[in-house]
This record gives C-alpha cells, structure tokens and sequence, in this order.
C-alpha cells in the first residue's frame, strides 16, 4: 500500500470550509430551534417549568403504567415501505368531523393550561389557527370560550365537555360554544370520578399555586416563570367559579358518575353541530356508541389521567375499525410523541388524531413560539416517514404499511 501523500493547508481551501452563523441574541430561539424533538421539548420544559406545575402535565394515575404503555405501543411498531415509489410531493391534509385539517392531528383538550405557562390556551388555539388544524378548549380551561374564538376566529374551534352534577352550568357551556361558533363538541366520558394522580397529592398542587416552603424554593430556581404568574391575569377557571382545593377535589365537585346515555341524548338535542364522545375503552362501547347516533368517537384512556392500566387506544384501534366499518369516524389519542406515531394510527385505520402532552411541552418550552415549533417537529417527521414509506397522501397510507409488534399478549 502506498503511503499517503501529504502537503500543506492551502489557506483558501480552509476558507471555503468556514462557515460563521449570525449570533441568534434571543435565548427563546435559541432553545426552540435546538429542539428537535418532542422530548427534547419536554427536556426544555421541564428546566423552565416549577415542578407541580410540570407533573401536573407531565405524570398520569397510579403507577402511571397506562401512560407508559401507550408510548410503548408506538414505539413497537414496524414500518413496511414501498420502495421505487416516489413521493416528492406529499399531502399531509385530511378532511374529519365535516371539515379540512391541513395535518392528520389536532390540539387535545387539557385543563389549567395558563398554569404551565401564561399564555395557555390562547398560544394553542393562535397556533392551532395558523397551522389549519383544529384546537379543542377543556371544560377546565382557563380562557374563556369567547376568547378562545377570539384567538382562532378563521380556524376550527372544538370543545371538550365534562358532565357535571350541575347539569344547568353544563348545558351553559353547550350554548356558550354554540353561540361562539365552535363545530365540534367532545362529551367526555371516562372522568367519573378523578383517577389518582400521585404526582400532584405528593406536590401538593393546587389552583391556584399556594406558596409553601418547598414552592419558593422552586420559584428561586425559575423566576421567570413566577414572573409571568404574577404579573399577568388571575389563574383562574373560565368555566368553572370553584378554583380552591386540590386537582382531585375539583374534579370529584365538578364530575358526576350518574352520567349515561340520557344524558348523551340531551346534550345531542341541544348541540347544532358535530357530536364526539371522547373516552371510548372497548369495542363494545364503540359499537353502541356510534349507534347511539354520534358523530364519530375518540379512542382514549385520558392520557393515563384515569384508570390506570387500562386498555392502550392504538391497540384497539384496528379491532374498533373492523367492527364499526371505514365510514365511522374514530379518532385517536394517548401517548403521540413523534409524527410517526401519527403514521402509523392513521394507516390502522385512524380518521384523526390528537395531542396533549406534547403540545403542552411545547408551551412551557417556549410559549405560542413553542406550540408552533411543536407543530413544525411533528409536521417534519409526519412527512419524512411518509417519504420514506413511499406515500404521497394520508389517504394512501394502509395497515400493510404497518405492524404492531406485541409486548402485552392475553394469556389464555
């Protein structure tokens, strides 16, 4: 073997290999455009975000194993592309609930959201408008529905309700939303009761947050964060006129476990537009359910909040579509933390999909900035995989396109 041949550093071949970026002065950019992920997001968040702030997002019921579950099913899953088929040119847009979505995703509703950081439901729904994909407002948020309108006036508004012992403060928010032209309402199901979110009991979290020792320690760490909850609006619920107790204390005086079919059809006859029920856990109830006379079904174990170690939705998915047919509307949600988990719901069968957590990562990362960017990271990582499955459009995508590979197999 000859030896190398060596010669001296030309100068101007060692320019051309220079390459200086202008300095980005804002720490905010800086940290977004770093993310690359929804867990670097999350990474990010929890930095910037008090710590009963951040697991009241972040942790789930118990020993949080349907949370963990759930984000294990995407991650076993096998992809199965078609090679020599070009996709240069990919749709990401679906049509779901009587209407477009540019992005096979939307916004989940989530509650409190202006605890993680202030701007909360206004950053979602602006973010949620400016990327043409729907935005849902929780029975526990904390901006108003009006607002919410306000924030998203061209785009596609959907509101999440919880059934309360006070049916006339629910039936309010029925005409609330209807008047503010919402299309879709999402009549939640699974909250009963309030599942046990051991996080929250150990933290002591509250609404509002109450300053304790621990609290102030952590606030000396995130001042930022103090800042903006001090100086800007009250947190308060826009919905709800009760704000004192523990997570589980509101929710016990707000749920009702009376709630049935009779009241699905009241909220039915009172709702003008598109009707979901959200929580849906087996088969048999997607089946009655849909034939009940809804609009369409979510298949969701509330992020984990709920009943732990229930059912995962993306491995009930395929069995719900076998059984209610291609034209029912099924949509999906728990554990999505990257786009190609949005792949792979979608060629199972899904007709939508929707994100909480990661959204709300990208709130505390960042703040309307960060829900963009959040968008953005799973945009990009919705048409990678697409490109490289070989799909050119959502509607293209197939079960073929994907296997669930299996850790929790019945026995016997």
């Amino acid at each position: 073997m000859p030896p190398v041949r060596r010669q001296s550093p030309r100068p101007a071949e060692l320019l051309e290999l220079v390459r200086f970026k202008k300095p980005e002065l804002s720490g905010k950019r800086r940290r977004l455009a770093a993310a690359q992920t929804i867990a670097d997001l999350r990474r990010v968040a929890k930095r910037r975000t008090p710590r009963a702030a951040f697991d009241y997002t972040d942790g789930a019921a118990e020993g949080e194993l349907s949370l963990a579950r759930a984000r294990q099913a995407f991650a076993d899953v096998e992809f199965h592309p078609d090679v020599l088929r070009p996709a240069v040119d990919v749709d990401t847009s679906v049509q779901v609930l009587g209407g477009p979505s540019a992005l096979p995703f939307g916004i989940a509703p989530t509650g409190f959201t202006r605890l993680m950081q202030t701007e909360g439901e206004t950053a979602g729904a602006g973010a949620a408008g400016a990327a043409g994909i729907p935005f849902t407002l929780s029975t526990l948020g904390t901006t108003t529905i009006e607002d919410v309108q306000a924030a998203n006036p061209h785009g596609r508004n959907w509101f999440q309700l919880y059934v309360m012992r006070d049916r006339s403060i629910s039936y309010g928010l029925v005409e609330r939303a209807a008047a503010a032209g919402f299309d879709t309402l999402q009549f939640t199901v699974d909250t009963p009761i309030a599942g046990a979110r051991l996080r929250d009991k150990r933290n002591g979290f509250s609404i509002p947050p109450q300053l304790t020792a621990s609290t102030v320690l952590d606030a000396s760490l995130r001042p930022w964060w103090w800042w903006d909850f001090l100086t800007t609006p009250k947190l308060e619920f826009a919905s709800l006129s009760t704000t004192g107790g523990t997570v589980g204390d509101l929710l016990d005086m707000a749920m009702d476990p009376t709630i049935s079919y009779d009241d699905l059809d009241v909220i039915r006859g009172m709702w003008p537009g598109k009707l979901v029920v959200k929580g849906v856990q087996s088969v048999a109830d997607a089946v009655r359910v849909l034939d009940a006379g809804v609009d369409g079904i979510v298949l969701s174990n509330h992020g984990g909040r709920q009943l732990d170690r229930a059912p995962v939705p993306f491995h009930l998915l395929p069995a719900v579509r076998a059984e209610v047919g291609d034209e029912a509307c099924v949509m999906v949600d728990t554990g999505i933390m990257h786009g190609a988990d949005v792949v792979a719901a979608m060629a199972l069968g899904a007709s939508f999909t929707l994100i909480g957590r990661a959204y709300l990562y990208g709130l505390m990362a960042g703040g309307r900035a960060g829900v963009d960017r959040t968008i953005e990271i799973l945009t990009t990582e919705i048409v990678r995989t697409m490109r490289l499955l070989g799909v050119s459009s959502i509607r293209e995508l197939e079960p073929r396109h994907v296997t669930q590979l299996h850790r929790l197999v019945p026995r016997g």
